[in-house]
């Protein structure tokens, strides 16, 4: 029996650092699906469309990843999708308390489906999209943040500023 695991998240955009989580996963389970978050209560630089787009090109030598949407409850899409647990990272303590509570309701709504928090490498541990986007927006370089892929749709998404260069 396949065991899957979901890594949910709006990945507005897509960083290395959830790349990295991503491949760690596949260490434990069999199969990993990225679920994108629809969220309604965010403004995405990137529509849902673009955001798939740009997460299936940045996993695409990941046979064992697939790439889907999701808005709704994720414990029930999780369910649907037949998901063992849900992924997420952990960069510092700050992050643990919401992602401590956001497990315990997914349990209580569902006490069958496990959360698994992994902490990313060492290297992305201070990277959010919140941060690509800001040095982005002022052209700063965000080579090495984030994939090639995704180096080039913010520098469209910010009218043609470079995002290279700067710190290289």
């Amino acid at each position: 029996m396949k065991r899957t695991a979901i890594c949910p998240g709006t990945f507005d955009p897509v960083t290395n650092g959830h790349i990295d989580i991503v491949k760690r996963s596949l260490r434990i389970f069999d199969e990993v699906v990225v679920a994108v978050a629809t969220n309604p209560r965010k403004r995405p630089l990137f529509d849902i469309e673009k955001r798939l787009s740009l997460v299936r090109d940045s996993v695409r030598d990941l046979s064992e990843v697939r790439v889907e949407s999701f808005d709704g409850l994720l414990v029930d899409y999780v369910r649907r999708t037949g998901g063992a647990a849900i992924v997420r990272g952990l960069r510092a303590v700050s992050d643990f308390e919401y992602e401590l509570q956001m497990a315990l309701m997914n349990r209580r709504l569902d006490a069958g489906i496990e959360t698994v928090f992994m902490m990313p490498n060492e290297e992305y541990s201070f990277l959010t999209s919140t941060i690509v986007k800001e040095i982005a927006s002022f052209g700063g370089s965000v080579r090495g943040l984030v994939p090639p892929v995704v180096e080039e749709a913010l520098r469209e998404a910010f009218g043609g500023r470079s995002t290279a260069g700067a710190g290289e």
